[in-house]
């Protein structure tokens, strides 16, 4: 595992960071905890030292989940990364509410980073007039806070401005190579590093649309012609790492493969690694994405509940998926399955949508979604849903 410091504290930490947003479930779709425990001690076992979870993952549950994978002395072995759910602050004695909360449900007596949850402009200056930093100065001074970060899902002037509002350690943004430019991109990491914050990484696979392991033909042909052949997954995870600037990225690692693979490639990816040959390819392999995917989502989920039951992430991932790949038959025969709630016991149809706009306010990727919902349900529900769905139904043999 290789290692990279906090300018301004000094820890050095794994540049892979276990993302606790995707954990394994088991029926019912609860956690399933054992298995997430031995997949969380096996990756701090390898070297991963930064765990990062929230109030709101998997419906609260995962912060109690991680708490109790940090018995038996693996909370003395990490740094722990959670966040204050800024949506839900109405006034300061709720940030120490929701503080408080958590170091119970985590088992500890102290956050190591802590984070003001998807920052943008608007509640970035909510926070701040209800007295978000008069809150990180005391926590910080008892100890309940060891470093002060925030997420963020805005524009670049608003990130550059919410740098030099307080004086963070670190803070998270997305970045991938689909988002030079989107959010705070390329710019923003360059900016907060100049800064001294350690600049930890998130959806580094754009919702592991990135690292399917066939991609789309066009993109193979792409890798397929580097001197070195990789993985899609090494491909977007290095390309991250190359960047001195990022400190940690995270994975939302759910299959043991996949963190044996990750952790593998979080051997050797040091910064400036790549060639400009490599990096052109990577170029080429964005911009061929950018023509094939139909909607920008990364599948975070911030965008549910929706009030309509509609399964936002789901919708556009199959639609993804099938323009990205070109199999229409497969595309609708799997939209058909698992939107029709055959499995889950809900429908989640994007027809189900009454364009509330409810989602349009918590969309980090300020994606239109009733508008992609019109034309998802327009292509995927033809005149033979209903054939797919009991052909599914037949399949799986459910009455």
């Amino acid at each position: 595992m290789l290692y990279r410091h906090i300018p301004k504290n000094g820890d050095n930490l794994s540049i892979l960071g276990f993302g606790l947003m995707r954990l394994p479930v088991a029926k019912g779709g609860r956690i399933d905890e054992p298995r997430a425990i031995r997949q969380i001690r096996n990756a701090i076992d390898k070297g991963v030292n930064y765990l990062d979870t929230a109030w709101p993952y998997h419906a609260g549950e995962s912060e109690t989940v991680l708490g109790r994978a940090l018995s038996d002395g693996y909370r003395d072995k990490v740094k722990i990364a959670t966040k204050l759910p800024s949506w839900m602050i109405k006034s300061r004695a709720d940030m120490d509410t929701y503080l408080n909360a958590q170091l119970e449900k985590i088992r500890t007596d102290r956050i190591d980073y802590y984070l003001l949850h998807a920052l943008a402009g608007e509640p970035w200056d909510q926070l701040e007039s209800l007295g978000v930093k008069d809150f990180m100065d005391n926590a910080k001074a008892d100890g309940r806070i060891v470093n002060a970060g925030f997420s963020f899902h805005g524009k670049l002037e608003d990130f550059k401005r919410i740098v030099d509002a307080y004086p963070w350690e670190f803070c998270q943004i997305q970045y991938n190579f689909l988002d030079e430019k989107n959010q705070a991109g390329t710019e923003g990491l360059e900016y907060a590093a100049a800064k001294g914050l350690g600049v930890v990484i998130m959806e580094p696979l754009r919702g592991g649309n990135l690292g399917l392991s066939t991609p789309p033909a066009e993109v193979d042909a792409i890798w397929q012609k580097a001197a070195v052949q990789r993985t899609p997954v090494e491909w977007a995870l290095r390309w991250v790492w190359n960047r001195p600037e990022v400190t940690v990225v995270l994975s939302g690692m759910n299959e043991e493969a996949h963190i044996e693979e990750n952790l593998a490639i979080a051997d050797q990816a040091h910064p400036n690694s790549l060639t400009g040959e490599e990096l052109e390819l990577v170029a080429e392999a964005s911009r061929k994405y950018k023509t094939l995917m139909k909607v920008g989502c990364t599948g975070c989920g911030y965008c549910m509940p929706c009030p309509s039951d509609v399964h936002i992430p789901g919708c556009f991932e199959v639609y993804n998926k099938m323009h990205m790949f070109g199999n229409e038959q497969e595309g609708k025969f799997m939209y058909a399955i698992r939107m029709s709630g055959m499995i889950s016991g809900a429908p989640g149809y994007a027809s189900q949508c009454v364009q509330c706009g409810e989602c349009l306010e918590k969309c980090p990727q300020e994606i239109e979604i009733p508008d992609f919902l019109e034309k998802v349900a327009e292509e995927m529900e033809d005149a033979d849903l209903e054939n797919r769905v009991a052909m599914g139904k037949k399949m799986l043999n459910i009455e």
